[in-house]
């Protein structure tokens, strides 16, 4: 169950006239003192990313590790099955092994499939 919610957006608020007025004589005022005066928000990026510092006196001392020479790790021994019970591996639906013990059950599982 879908519950909507209903938030309202707010307005902009109105400015009564006589401060609009004010405020364009204002603007009026000043462009007369001085005329070059830019009011625009400045569209310059700066496109330098500064590096990072590090403060001084909390430089990481580096310790080195033991090297003995040898290899990182010795090989594990394989996995085989050495066993007599387990006859094969059948493939029922898609990619499902299964372990086949006797004739009768990989007849069973031929017949199971699509």
């Amino acid at each position: 169950m879908l519950i909507y919610g209903y938030i309202p957006k707010s307005k902009k608020r109105k400015v009564p006239k006589s401060v609009q007025l004010q405020a364009e004589e204002w603007k009026k005022q000043i462009m007369a003192i001085s005329p070059k005066v830019n009011y625009s928000v400045s569209k310059k990026i700066s496109k330098v990313i500064p590096l990072p510092k590090i403060p001084a006196g909390r430089e990481t001392p580096q310790y080195l590790s033991l090297d003995t020479g040898l290899g990182a790790a010795t090989k594990p021994n394989p996995n085989i099955y050495t066993g007599t019970k387990v006859k094969g591996i059948a493939t029922m639906h898609k990619s499902n092994a299964v372990p086949v013990f006797t004739d009768n059950e990989a007849v069973e599982i031929s017949s199971m499939r699509r």
